[in-house]
């Protein structure tokens, strides 16, 4: 994450966002959640979320297989 913003998006699966370092600042269904260095945030299949301008750090992003 280089402090850019990411646009909304939303994803047919899960998915589960881990800050390796750093910090994440998201928008999950209208909600402000901050992502700390070493926590996981579980998106759901089909919620819209975006991250936030000023997140900074490396970021994990595993989808979850469709059941």
């Amino acid at each position: 994450m280089d402090g850019s913003p990411v646009q909304e998006e939303a994803h047919g699966a899960d998915e589960i966002l881990l800050v390796l370092d750093g910090r994440m600042e998201l928008l999950v269904e209208g909600v402000e959640v901050a992502v700390e260095t070493g926590e996981m945030y579980r998106v759901p299949a089909g919620a819209r979320h975006a991250v936030g301008p000023g997140s900074h750090g490396t970021l994990v992003i595993v989808e979850e297989p469709a059941a």
